[in-house]
This record gives structure tokens, sequence and C-alpha cells, in this order.
């Protein structure tokens, strides 16, 4: 059973549903509150990583491990990071994320730990290495994503992952443009919005775009197999 929660952003207090639901999904799981940092880069003061902490401190949430990808890690190290009752995704590159993941041999050992049901946390990059692919990404470095073709991500949910929407009016019809390639709807975020996937379905947190075909569809117009679809949390 997946658990994973994609954030845009994480800005206090306009993210507070999602982080509420962060919450109930570790209380559920009846574990514990500790996370563990995977960094997307260097992170040599680990400036990323306190704001983090202080972050999830409001909500009385633990940060107490910092993964770097960039280092080599004995087994103990990495049996020590998936004993943490939540993994955090940073934010960052997302391609440069992506092949640090695959050159430390992490990607598939994340994917099953999610896939196992772990607590699988990613705030924009993170959150778009959950899809199938990484393409999304190339609108923030001047690319097109029907371009990319070497993408290949976590491939935990059935959809393609945008964040920070209205940073750029021009994100918009590059997503409409670009749903008409791929046959995997896209979800598309402002900064207060967010996405929850647990107990077979998908919950949209404030206002996400399902982008589909062409067009902006409602929530309810979205299929995804083995998935329901609720809009509105």
């Amino acid at each position: 059973m997946l658990n994973l929660i994609l954030y845009s952003d994480q800005i206090f207090p306009d993210c507070s549903a999602i982080d509420r639901r962060l919450v109930e999904l570790l209380k559920a799981q009846g574990t514990g509150n500790r996370l563990a940092y995977v960094a997307s880069g260097p992170e040599p003061d680990r400036y990323f990583f306190t704001n983090a902490q202080s972050y999830y401190d409001r909500s009385d949430l633990d940060l107490p491990l910092f993964f770097d990808l960039d280092e080599p890690h004995a087994e103990e190290e990495i049996a020590a990071l998936f004993a943490c009752d939540a993994i955090h995704l940073a934010g960052g590159h997302t391609g440069e994320f992506l092949e640090r993941l695959k050159r430390g041999g992490m990607l598939e050992r994340l994917r099953n730990w999610a896939l196992a049901g772990g607590i699988l946390v990613g705030v924009s990059a993170g959150a778009i290495l959950m899809a199938p692919t990484i393409a999304t990404d190339a609108l923030f470095v001047g690319r097109k994503p029907e371009d990319i073709t070497d993408g290949d991500a976590l491939d935990l949910v059935q959809f393609e992952f945008f964040p920070h929407l209205s940073d750029d009016a021009a994100y918009l019809p590059a997503l409409l443009r670009y749903s008409m390639h791929t046959a995997r709807p896209i979800v598309a975020c402002n900064d207060s919005d967010g996405i929850v996937v647990t107990g077979g379905r998908v919950e949209c947190v404030g206002n996400p775009l399902w982008i589909y075909g062409g067009a902006v569809l409602a929530a309810g117009e979205i299929e995804l197999d083995g998935l329901s679809v609720a809009h509105g949390l």
C-alpha cells in the first residue's frame, strides 16, 4: 500500500493541510515521528536540511538523519535510513538528483521501500521523482518535456507531477501541449497545493490542476488504474 506525500513547496502555514495528512499517516503507521532527509545535491552547510528541520518541528516531527548521496555509505547507514518512519526527498535540481540516486544504487531501494508501505515525502524535485518520468522538469531548464527520453524515475504513481505552476504564465500552455504527447495525466500544483496517495486513493489538497489530452479536467474526470481521485481536501 502506497503512502506518498507530494508537496510543490513547503511554506508554513500555507501547506498546513498537507502537513496534517503527513502527521495522520505517521500516527496510522504507529511507529514514530522520525524522518530522514535525502539531499538532492551537495549541501556542505546543510542550510536546506536545517530549514526542513525547523519546518517539521512545527508539526512535532523529528528530522535527525541527513543522507548525502555523494558519500559512500556502509550498510548500517543505509539500514538506518530505511528504519526511519518517513523519508523526505528534498527539492533541488531534479535531473542531478535522479542521477545521484542511480549512481548510489538507491533508486530501486527507495522504490521497493515505498511499495512496501514506507511513507515517502517529496518536495518539488523530490515529488517529481515519484512519477514514471521527470519529463515535466524540462520546463525549469528551458527544454520541452516531450523531448525527454531518459527521465525514468521512481515510477510510483500513474501521473506526472509539476510544482510551482504559478511562477511563470508560460508553464500551463507548455503543460497543455505536453499532455498531447503523454498518455499519463499531469498534476500541476501551486506552492500551497499537494497530493497525498494512501489507502488506494489520490487526495488533492488545495487546488491542483489535472491536465490530460490538451485540457484541464476536473479530478472526477481522471481515471487511474486501481486508484480513486478525491478533490477538495
